[in-house]
């Protein structure tokens, strides 16, 4: 992507971030369901704990910590339903010292912790058909190693009938704002409403991004000068469209200050920049026809494992 267009989404952004919440309280989304957080023992993991505390306390929701086992195996066999009492003992200790973090960060949140054999994709995915939003850490360590990103986060959020959260550590939670990565799809209402209600409560702004690419048909008659004229009528459509879809969201949410940017670039390279001075990125997930938000299936894997803030993927209902 241009560097300039990294740096004018990153300027206009800081803009929006330093905007005042209002005092609307129209169109207030509500959390249904317990915040359910994995946890591995690992530093990763810890800072999703607290991640989950406090989102947990924003919406006055249950906090529940869990650590899945895999099926153990001994002599080579796989034997389900017995795990030796090592990986059990860890496993109480791992989900001990999370509860104790999320106390320390909240004293006055109810904290609920489990331990489970089953595996983590598999138990993450069942338990959001009841939570509100699942939390996972970046990456995991020792024998789980690289289970939470690439693995555990893209599967669970690929599956999960709730947000799912990956939590990136040197987070900057309080000082960014909200960022919403849109693209044309019956998500972008869910995915709207969700960063909205996320801004309100953390007393920040939300600026939504589209991106948007002219088509490389239109590139044939750039020697013409005509190019830039399909470029610019792009634009001004892309623009268009986006005002207009935010313009609802607007009216939902009022109060809360919003920024609507139509960049040219491609979806993946487009977020990534924008996460670059954001507190919270969110982005649609899945649906029958699309990965995020309209666009292919690998922008929210790109956006993943480039994103320098926090991602929230928001599934469709479609």
């Amino acid at each position: 992507m241009d560097p300039t267009v990294g740096r004018e989404v990153r300027g206009l952004l800081l803009n929006v971030c330093n905007d005042e919440q209002g005092d609307g309280n129209q169109g207030v989304r509500t959390m249904d369901g317990p915040v359910i957080v994995g946890t591995d023992g690992s530093a990763e993991a810890m800072d999703a704990v607290e991640w989950a505390a406090l989102e947990a306390d924003r919406w006055a929701r249950p906090l529940r910590i869990v650590h899945a086992l895999r099926h153990a195996h001994v002599g080579g066999l796989r034997t389900a339903g017995w795990l030796p009492p090592g990986p059990v003992g860890d496993a109480r200790r791992i989900v001990a010292q999370a509860e104790e973090r999320a106390r320390e960060v909240c004293p006055g949140l109810t904290v609920h912790v489990g331990v489970f054999d089953e595996a983590p994709v598999e138990y993450l995915v069942s338990a959001s058909n009841s939570a509100g939003l699942v939390v996972v850490g970046g990456r995991g360590h020792g024998a789980t190693a690289g289970l939470l990103l690439g693995s555990v986060s893209g599967a669970v959020a690929a599956r999960a009938k709730c947000a799912v959260t990956v939590v990136r550590r040197h987070r900057r939670d309080e000082q960014g704002g909200v960022v919403v990565g849109l693209g044309r799809s019956t998500a972008f209402l869910e995915v709207l409403d969700y960063a909205f209600g996320e801004a309100r409560r953390r007393d920040r702004g939300v600026a939504v991004v589209h991106a948007w690419i002219c088509p490389r048909t239109e590139s044939a008659t750039a020697h013409t000068g005509q190019y830039d004229e399909a470029r610019d009528a792009h634009r001004r459509q892309a623009q268009q469209w986006l005002d207009g879809t935010v313009a609802g969201a607007v009216e939902r949410h009022e109060g809360v200050p919003v920024r609507s940017y139509a960049v040219e670039g491609p979806a993946g390279d487009v977020l990534a920049e924008a996460s670059r001075e954001a507190g919270l990125l969110v982005i649609g997930g899945h649906s029958r026809h699309a990965g995020t938000a309209g666009q292919p299936r690998n922008v929210g894997h790109r956006v993943l494992h480039r994103a320098d803030c926090t991602v929230t993927i928001v599934p469709s209902k479609t």
